[in-house]
């Protein structure tokens, strides 16, 4: 390459995109040179010279948003990676960037766009005798969106939080004692403020009340904790009544998203069928053994690496508490944050949508009609298209890549 007013060449080599192929889906060439401030300089003014320009603040990525090659969470994650601090801002910020949340999200957004247009297919053979989803179905999918997105909106909330939320989910074969584990757990631990209220949850010596599940936010000396209580496991109910059968189903999506699984042994009965297969089975998740009910057994059963408790006596207890703070200390480590820019952005967005979802699965339950779900449905999807750039103006644009430097 020949520099006016140098006397030999300098060594360079092209890169040349021609197509679409390119970060910013456009026609791209890269020019390598040495990495010489002065010859850079040298290097930008005759090509300025020559009819190009600098590149804005943050243009190529905002290129690359445009052409659908990022969604905007992604975008964000680029700015998070030339911002990182340290190891773990730029883990978090990769992570993001490899879709971290904007895909989890997206999945979200076709589900209720499905979801939508279910419903205004129902609202438009409304005198015909067809049934496009039912209200079981309805319930149990916005019932589910409404969790996530809430979950999401929390974490958001909270990005600052030196402690993270973890959710511990107690699972079991049904009277087990789940829930009066969960109910001692509660009432000898701080409760910390939620968005749920502390409810107690149901007790009775009848195999199958808990139904629904049940949340408290629990402060384990400075780490919070989300315990759940789940209707009990019985896999021969995955197909019968709707109301067992949606149980089940609640049941195994608070499974899918814990980050501990109390797994809850009764111990005045031997381990049946089920219980063998899964204390042998590897978890996906951390796992916390718990034999309950010991006050009523002559011995506790014979495991080296589960807690003996007793929702009577107190029994064990501690022991409990002392095991999940530390698994939510282990949790944090490798937690799904978010960019710092992101978070700001995109918390009431979320926090919008949840209410969203909250308001239509409440007036899908009192069967207020379809045509008022599909609405809060709309105003759920709006805002979570703002929070990838599936809908977004140019303010918005301005704000998030006006603080790139100059190109990126």
């Amino acid at each position: 390459m020949r520099l006016d007013g140098f006397h030999s060449f300098l060594p360079a080599d092209l890169l040349l995109w021609p197509t679409s192929r390119s970060f910013a889906r456009q026609p791209t060439a890269e020019l390598h040179t040495l990495g010489s401030p002065p010859l850079l300089e040298a290097v930008l003014r005759q090509l300025c010279a020559a009819g190009a320009r600098l590149a804005r603040p943050g243009e190529f990525t905002l290129r690359a948003f445009l052409a659908g090659r990022l969604d905007l969470t992604q975008a964000e994650a680029v700015l998070g990676v030339i911002d990182a601090a340290d190891r773990r801002e730029l883990d978090t910020a990769l992570a993001q960037l490899a879709g971290g949340l904007g895909g989890p999200l997206g999945q979200l957004r076709e589900r209720l766009l499905d979801l939508l247009s279910h419903l205004e297919a129902g609202l438009d053979f409304a005198d015909e005798a067809i049934e496009f989803i039912s209200a079981a179905d309805l319930e149990r999918q916005l019932a589910a969106a409404a969790d996530e997105v809430d979950r999401l909106a929390a974490q958001m909330a909270s990005r600052g939080e030196v402690a993270r939320t973890i959710r511990a989910v107690l699972v079991g074969w049904p009277n087990t004692g789940k829930s009066s584990l969960f109910n001692a757990l509660v009432a000898h631990s701080p409760v910390a403020p939620s968005p749920t209220t502390a409810t107690p949850a149901i007790v009775s010596d009848q195999a199958g009340t808990t139904r629904d599940w049940l949340r408290a936010r629990l402060d384990l000396d400075g780490q919070l904790c989300d315990l759940v209580d789940t209707a009990g496991v019985e896999p021969d109910q995955a197909g019968g009544d709707d109301i067992a059968a949606l149980a089940q189903l609640l049941t195994a999506q608070q499974r899918s998203q814990a980050d501990v699984e109390v797994f809850c042994l009764d111990a005045t009965r031997p381990l049946n069928a089920w219980e063998q297969e899964l204390i042998s089975s590897p978890s996906e998740t951390s796992r916390l053994i718990v034999v309950t009910k010991t006050d009523r057994a002559s011995s506790a059963q014979a495991r080296n690496d589960a807690i003996a408790t007793s929702s009577v006596t107190g029994a064990g207890l501690d022991e409990l508490r002392g095991r999940l703070r530390t698994a939510a200390v282990g949790a944090r480590a490798s937690s799904p944050h978010f960019v710092a820019g992101t978070a700001t952005r995109c918390h009431q967005s979320l926090a919008r949508a949840a209410v969203g979802l909250s308001k239509a699965l409440e007036i899908t339950q009192y069967r207020q009609g379809e045509e008022l779900v599909a609405a809060e449905l709309r105003l759920a999807l709006d805002e979570l298209g703002q929070v990838v750039g599936a809908v977004y103006t140019d303010d918005v644009l301005d704000r998030i890549f006006s603080r790139f430097c100059i190109g990126k």
